[in-house]
């Protein structure tokens, strides 16, 4: 388009047509740059994909994010200069002054671009990882320079800046080294005593050298406490590795035994029960009859 241009007469036109020329060619290059900023991108996806480290898969499309940033803004700059005829550091210094306007205008963003690199340096999660933020529990999608992705455990996509995630308490459920049940079974205060005893030993002997069991974390089974209407049998067991559909899995199997086993040995379990003792009231014996105004 330039050189045709040399050729042909405009008169007065000219300086216009060569200055929305070179901005085409500006923005031409720009476009071209801007795709061709993903085949380092996608290089850089497939590298992180055979490492077994997820860091880099955090940091594959953020660089890419910022290539495309760092040409958009280059592109502005010279299509700047192009209008402008100035040279390009008396832009730069024209920049700085709107640079420090537009991050007073633009200070989430900006609290969002510093939180994403605090996630980054700290790491206290990696893509896949289950976390829990604020109630969102489920697996990390992406990092982003604004805002992580968390997929939910019902389906729902939620996106949380990362200034805000930053400064929050989150909780890694991925790391966990088990997973840790706690469980208290109820039976009524009519159990004699050895029954007792036979019902703690009857939960001991189920959750003894179960699997997912660690030798340094043993399951713990007591007599802890007179409830309301019952007398309260605490047990607590910790699962290895933490595979939580294996832990399910085997928390079944500890229920239907506990439950088999107590009803072959006579075990009731209890229930919420309440008695009512009415005072000033004298009870009438069980043949007393009905009363005199009952009778014809």
């Amino acid at each position: 388009l330039q050189a045709g241009i040399q050729f042909i007469h405009l008169n007065g036109a000219e300086g216009f047509v060569n200055t929305t020329a070179a901005i085409l060619f500006t923005i031409a290059v720009g476009c071209v740059a801007y795709f061709v900023a993903e085949v380092p991108t996608q290089w850089l996806a497939y590298r992180a994909a055979k490492t077994e480290g997820k860091l880099d898969d955090m940091l594959a499309p953020i660089i890419g994010n910022c290539l495309r940033i760092t040409i958009v803004v280059l592109a502005v700059v010279q299509i700047a200069q192009i209008i402008s005829g100035k040279e390009i550091t008396s832009i730069l210094a024209g920049l700085g002054i709107g640079g420090l306007a537009v991050a007073l205008a633009a200070q989430d963003t900006l609290r969002n671009f510093f939180g994403s690199i605090v996630l980054l340096v700290d790491k206290p999660f990696e893509i896949g990882d289950r976390i829990n933020i604020d109630g969102h529990d489920g697996p990390v999608e992406s990092v982003g320079l604004r805002s992580t992705r968390i997929r939910t455990l019902d389906g729902h996509l939620v996106s949380i800046p990362n200034g805000e995630l930053a400064n929050k308490s989150i909780w890694n459920i991925a790391k966990r080294p088990h997973i840790r049940r706690i469980f208290n079974i109820g039976i009524t205060y009519e159990t004699p005593l050895e029954k007792v005893h036979e019902a703690k030993s009857i939960m001991e002997d189920v959750l003894r050298d179960h699997p997912g069991m660690h030798p340094d974390y043993p399951p713990r089974v007591y007599f802890n406490n007179f409830n309301d209407s019952s007398l309260n049998l605490f047990a607590i067991y910790w699962y290895h590795p933490p595979a939580y559909w294996d832990y399910m899995k085997f928390t079944d199997q500890v229920n239907t035994a506990i439950f088999d086993r107590f009803n072959q040995a006579g075990i009731d379990f209890a229930y919420p029960t309440q008695t009512v003792h009415l005072s000033g009231q004298t009870a009438l014996p069980t043949d007393a009859g009905p009363p005199p105004s009952a009778i014809g």
